[in-house]
């Protein structure tokens, strides 16, 4: 299993308040806004996301980590003995992907695009 990407999730109150706050300060632009959802990137690919509530799934993630083999990913979470908060999903925005709650209680989205 190769990881593609690894970014970083901010819970915000107010969406469009933080992308101007962290557009202005760190020189990002929008590269996603689902409305509820937004990510920023810089021209090397660097990316930070910030969440209001996710549409979804029971609880935000802190962290979203895109493999190439979410299937497998989920397979070693289960086998962990990891637990899995969202199941193994295919999202309408074109995203198979699924939570667990690491021991320390910080949530990773794993996903891939579809």
């Amino acid at each position: 299993m190769r990881i593609d990407r690894i970014t970083p999730i901010l819970t915000v109150t107010d969406l469009a308040e933080a992308i101007h706050e962290h557009s202005a300060v760190l020189g990002m632009e929008v590269v996603m806004d689902n409305g509820w959802i937004a990510f920023l990137a810089d021209g090397d690919g660097h990316q930070l996301g910030l969440m209001t509530a996710d549409a979804s799934a029971p609880v935000n993630p802190d962290v979203s980590v895109f493999v190439d083999d979410v299937e497998a990913a989920h397979r070693r979470a289960t086998e962990s003995g990891l637990e899995i908060v969202h199941p193994l999903t295919d999202e309408e925005w074109g995203v198979r992907r699924f939570f667990y709650r690491d021991g320390s209680g910080r949530v990773v989205n794993v996903g891939t695009h579809l």
